[in-house]
């Protein structure tokens, strides 16, 4: 059945010309919106999350906006709803008439998604068996299948299950089967790390047992926060008075918000440890939040703030800059 296209562009409500800030700053104010710890419908603020997540991922990454553009300007024509990227790769799950054999639910990305930027990877993306070009009569194990599945940074945290549902062809190649599995998201995952499902891939010819169904793992985008291994990163703006003078800012993490005490003097560029509040680390503990200062000025000012700002100016010793 032809893939539906999915149009980025209008997921974050922003135009085809839209800067990579533009892309990002819509990006980060849906998903404080749709995010599902803040979501009033938590169901519905799940969807649209991974919706935003997805239509980032294509739009945030150069390439792929590439790809996904030169698909967009002749999907109607030339029949790609069909044949994929015009680089000519495989789709994920497909023959080689282009019918789909495996498709998934659950997993957070869109039957667009895994089949136009999933991608193909070595010893994955295509099926052995019965029916699939095989000559009968002899034993052949299953090929194994993988697809990926779309983890939030809570998530990665704290574990968590994830319903998803696998459509492949029946055994005698004339329907389909409808597979459901109730999988362990464990805590501490990594990006690009797998998780197996044993025997539940491509199957096998005569005495070959099945192959294995691989899950492999793409962490949502956070609208505040990055990832650097077990660590986080959040950029933190202050205010010119603030780095002058020092201040109390509060900082999301994954636990909540939480206060952090900028101390005087503090540069831009400097990184401000919250010990214990990043990712699982495997060693029983937990990375580290780093907070990255940006100092912030104002666009437009007041007279009265170009007042107070010349007055400065005038009566400051502050020197940025050696003079010969």
């Amino acid at each position: 059945m032809p893939v539906a296209f999915k149009d980025y562009y209008e997921t974050l409500g922003v135009a085809r010309t839209a800067t990579p800030e533009e892309i990002k700053q819509a990006f980060r104010k849906l998903a404080r919106i749709h995010h599902p710890d803040v979501a009033k419908n938590k169901t519905a603020g799940e969807a649209k999350f991974k919706e935003i997540n997805e239509a980032y991922e294509v739009l945030g990454d150069p390439e792929k906006r590439r790809r996904y553009d030169e698909l967009g300007a002749n999907w109607q024509d030339n029949g790609a709803a069909q044949q994929g990227p015009a680089q000519g790769s495989r789709r994920r799950g497909a023959r080689a008439t282009g019918a789909p054999d495996f498709e998934f639910d659950g997993t957070g990305y869109s039957d667009f998604f895994e089949s136009f930027f999933g991608g193909s990877r070595d010893g994955y993306g295509s099926f052995g068996g019965a029916g699939h070009g095989e000559e009968q009569g002899f034993d052949h194990p299953g090929r194994d299948v993988e697809a990926d599945i779309m983890v939030t940074l809570e998530e990665a945290l704290s574990g968590s299950r994830r319903k998803v549902t696998l459509r492949r062809p029946s055994a005698d190649g004339r329907g389909e089967r409808t597979d459901s599995y109730n999988v362990k998201i464990p805590a501490g995952v990594r990006e690009g790390q797998r998780i197996r499902l044993a025997g539940q891939g491509g199957a096998g010819l005569g005495s070959g047992g099945s192959g294995d169904l691989y899950l492999r793992v793409r962490l949502a985008r956070h609208p505040d926060l990055s990832v650097n291994g077990a660590d986080l990163n959040f950029d933190l703006g202050l205010a010119p008075w603030e780095a002058v003078l020092g201040t109390t800012a509060r900082i999301p993490t994954l636990d909540g918000t939480t206060s952090l005490k900028v101390p005087a003097g503090t540069a831009a560029g400097s990184l401000l440890r919250l010990r214990g509040l990043g990712l699982p680390n495997g060693e029983g503990g937990r990375g580290d939040l780093y907070a990255t200062v940006r100092i912030e000025v104002p666009v437009s000012i007041t007279a009265e703030e170009r007042a107070l700002w010349e007055k400065l100016s005038s009566g400051s010793t502050f020197k940025p800059r050696r003079t010969a």
